[in-house]
Protein backbone atom coordinates (compact mmCIF):
# COMPACT_ATOMS: atom_id res chain seq x y z
CA UNK A 1 0.00 0.00 0.00
CA UNK A 2 1.62 3.61 -1.03
CA UNK A 3 1.55 5.31 2.15
CA UNK A 4 2.53 8.93 0.15
CA UNK A 5 -1.19 10.04 -0.41
CA UNK A 6 -0.28 10.66 -3.98
CA UNK A 7 -2.59 7.95 -5.52
CA UNK A 8 -5.29 8.25 -7.67
CA UNK A 9 -7.65 6.13 -7.97
CA UNK A 10 -11.26 5.94 -8.27
CA UNK A 11 -14.91 3.67 -7.29
CA UNK A 12 -16.76 2.28 -10.03
CA UNK A 13 -19.91 4.53 -10.45
CA UNK A 14 -18.44 6.95 -7.80
CA UNK A 15 -17.51 9.57 -9.81
CA UNK A 16 -19.70 11.81 -12.27
CA UNK A 17 -18.92 14.79 -14.62
CA UNK A 18 -21.80 17.04 -13.59
CA UNK A 19 -25.44 17.37 -12.36
CA UNK A 20 -28.10 15.37 -13.27
CA UNK A 21 -30.22 17.22 -15.83
CA UNK A 22 -33.93 16.06 -14.28
CA UNK A 23 -32.76 17.74 -11.19
CA UNK A 24 -30.25 20.54 -12.08
CA UNK A 25 -31.26 23.85 -10.82
CA UNK A 26 -32.25 22.01 -7.33
CA UNK A 27 -28.40 20.40 -7.14
CA UNK A 28 -26.79 23.64 -7.74
CA UNK A 29 -27.88 24.95 -4.43
CA UNK A 30 -24.04 22.85 -3.10
CA UNK A 31 -23.81 22.21 -6.66
CA UNK A 32 -22.18 25.70 -6.78
CA UNK A 33 -19.60 24.68 -4.62
CA UNK A 34 -17.96 21.83 -6.79
CA UNK A 35 -14.16 22.43 -7.30
CA UNK A 36 -11.41 23.03 -4.95
CA UNK A 37 -11.68 25.45 -1.90
CA UNK A 38 -8.75 26.66 0.50
CA UNK A 39 -9.96 27.16 4.23
CA UNK A 40 -8.12 30.78 5.04
CA UNK A 41 -8.84 30.34 8.79
CA UNK A 42 -10.47 27.62 9.82
CA UNK A 43 -11.40 28.50 14.27
CA UNK A 44 -12.62 25.68 16.86
CA UNK A 45 -13.85 26.53 20.12
CA UNK A 46 -11.35 24.62 22.34
CA UNK A 47 -13.02 23.21 26.27
CA UNK A 48 -10.86 25.53 28.17
CA UNK A 49 -13.17 28.47 26.13
CA UNK A 50 -9.68 29.13 23.54
CA UNK A 51 -10.05 29.03 20.08
CA UNK A 52 -7.77 26.96 17.82
CA UNK A 53 -6.65 28.70 14.46
CA UNK A 54 -5.79 26.82 11.36
CA UNK A 55 -6.29 26.35 7.52
CA UNK A 56 -6.81 23.80 5.10
CA UNK A 57 -8.67 22.81 2.08
CA UNK A 58 -12.13 21.29 0.83
CA UNK A 59 -12.51 19.59 -1.86
CA UNK A 60 -15.79 19.01 -3.91
CA UNK A 61 -16.97 16.75 -6.81
CA UNK A 62 -20.07 15.14 -7.99
CA UNK A 63 -21.05 11.84 -8.01
CA UNK A 64 -23.39 8.76 -8.45
CA UNK A 65 -24.27 10.28 -11.98
CA UNK A 66 -24.59 13.69 -10.70
CA UNK A 67 -27.61 12.68 -8.18
CA UNK A 68 -25.39 13.72 -5.40
CA UNK A 69 -21.85 15.60 -4.05
CA UNK A 70 -19.08 14.30 -2.04
CA UNK A 71 -16.65 17.18 -0.49
CA UNK A 72 -13.56 16.08 1.55
CA UNK A 73 -12.52 18.13 4.41
CA UNK A 74 -8.82 18.82 5.16
CA UNK A 75 -6.88 20.66 7.81
CA UNK A 76 -2.90 21.26 7.67
CA UNK A 77 -1.26 19.14 10.29
CA UNK A 78 2.03 20.86 11.93
CA UNK A 79 3.38 17.81 12.67
CA UNK A 80 3.66 15.92 9.15
CA UNK A 81 3.51 19.70 7.10
CA UNK A 82 1.09 18.21 4.57
CA UNK A 83 -3.01 18.33 4.45
CA UNK A 84 -4.44 15.84 6.16
CA UNK A 85 -8.12 14.59 5.04
CA UNK A 86 -10.34 15.25 8.48
CA UNK A 87 -13.78 13.79 7.21
CA UNK A 88 -16.13 13.65 4.08
CA UNK A 89 -19.57 14.70 3.82
CA UNK A 90 -22.08 13.15 0.94
CA UNK A 91 -25.19 15.44 0.22
CA UNK A 92 -27.93 14.51 -2.08
CA UNK A 93 -31.58 16.39 -2.81
CA UNK A 94 -34.79 14.26 -1.86
CA UNK A 95 -37.78 15.55 -3.80
CA UNK A 96 -40.16 13.97 -1.12
CA UNK A 97 -38.77 16.67 1.59
CA UNK A 98 -37.47 19.34 -0.88
CA UNK A 99 -34.40 19.11 0.53
CA UNK A 100 -30.61 18.08 1.45
CA UNK A 101 -29.90 15.22 3.14
CA UNK A 102 -26.08 15.53 4.02
CA UNK A 103 -24.05 12.90 6.47
CA UNK A 104 -20.84 14.03 7.78
CA UNK A 105 -18.22 11.01 8.47
CA UNK A 106 -15.25 11.72 10.45
CA UNK A 107 -13.00 8.90 11.71
CA UNK A 108 -10.91 11.57 13.78
CA UNK A 109 -13.84 12.76 15.46
CA UNK A 110 -15.57 9.21 15.69
CA UNK A 111 -18.51 11.03 14.28
CA UNK A 112 -21.35 10.06 11.92
CA UNK A 113 -23.79 13.18 11.77
CA UNK A 114 -27.02 13.19 9.32
CA UNK A 115 -28.29 16.91 8.77
CA UNK A 116 -31.05 17.97 6.98
CA UNK A 117 -29.99 21.50 4.88
CA UNK A 118 -32.09 23.59 2.49
CA UNK A 119 -31.81 27.47 1.79
CA UNK A 120 -32.61 29.74 4.08
CA UNK A 121 -33.14 33.50 2.59
CA UNK A 122 -29.37 34.07 1.45
CA UNK A 123 -27.87 31.33 3.41
CA UNK A 124 -27.57 27.47 3.46
CA UNK A 125 -28.69 25.98 7.01
CA UNK A 126 -28.03 22.26 7.93
CA UNK A 127 -29.71 21.04 10.95
CA UNK A 128 -28.92 17.81 12.96
CA UNK A 129 -30.99 16.82 15.89
CA UNK A 130 -28.06 14.40 17.36
CA UNK A 131 -28.97 11.17 17.79
CA UNK A 132 -25.99 10.76 19.81
CA UNK A 133 -25.19 14.04 20.71
CA UNK A 134 -26.77 17.92 21.17
CA UNK A 135 -28.58 19.70 17.94
CA UNK A 136 -26.19 21.00 15.63
CA UNK A 137 -26.29 23.59 12.50
CA UNK A 138 -24.08 24.24 10.17
CA UNK A 139 -24.83 27.37 8.11
CA UNK A 140 -22.95 28.83 4.91
CA UNK A 141 -23.24 32.43 4.19
CA UNK A 142 -21.40 35.19 2.60
CA UNK A 143 -22.16 33.09 -0.13
CA UNK A 144 -20.42 34.57 -3.77
CA UNK A 145 -18.75 32.43 -6.44
CA UNK A 146 -15.51 32.18 -5.57
CA UNK A 147 -15.78 32.81 -1.33
CA UNK A 148 -18.03 31.79 1.60
CA UNK A 149 -18.09 31.66 5.39
CA UNK A 150 -18.92 28.30 7.30
CA UNK A 151 -20.48 28.23 10.85
CA UNK A 152 -20.97 25.43 13.04
CA UNK A 153 -23.14 25.91 16.03
CA UNK A 154 -24.47 23.82 19.08
CA UNK A 155 -27.55 24.50 20.91
CA UNK A 156 -26.80 24.87 24.69
CA UNK A 157 -29.76 23.49 26.92
CA UNK A 158 -28.53 25.83 29.70
CA UNK A 159 -28.64 28.59 27.84
CA UNK A 160 -31.15 27.89 25.39
CA UNK A 161 -29.63 29.26 22.75
CA UNK A 162 -26.83 28.22 19.75
CA UNK A 163 -23.61 28.86 20.26
CA UNK A 164 -21.15 29.32 18.18
CA UNK A 165 -17.84 26.91 17.87
CA UNK A 166 -16.46 26.61 14.31
CA UNK A 167 -16.28 28.94 11.93
CA UNK A 168 -14.14 29.02 8.22
CA UNK A 169 -13.63 31.35 5.94
CA UNK A 170 -13.13 29.48 2.54
CA UNK A 171 -11.88 30.91 -0.73
CA UNK A 172 -12.17 28.83 -4.43
CA UNK A 173 -8.51 27.84 -5.31
CA UNK A 174 -7.25 29.65 -8.45
CA UNK A 175 -7.37 29.00 -11.32
CA UNK A 176 -11.26 28.95 -11.09
CA UNK A 177 -12.74 25.89 -11.19
CA UNK A 178 -16.59 26.55 -11.94
CA UNK A 179 -19.21 24.41 -11.31
CA UNK A 180 -21.07 22.76 -14.46
CA UNK A 181 -24.45 25.00 -14.74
Amino acid sequence: MEATGARRWGIEGLPADGPDPALREKLMLFGQFVGDWDILECRNLQPDGTWSVGRGEIHWRWILEGRAVQDVWMGWDEASGRMEPGGTTVRFYSPAIDAWHSVWISPDQDAVRPFIGRAVGSEIVLESHGIVDRPRRWTFSEITTDSFRWRGEFFDERREQWTLDEEMRVRRKLPTHRPIA
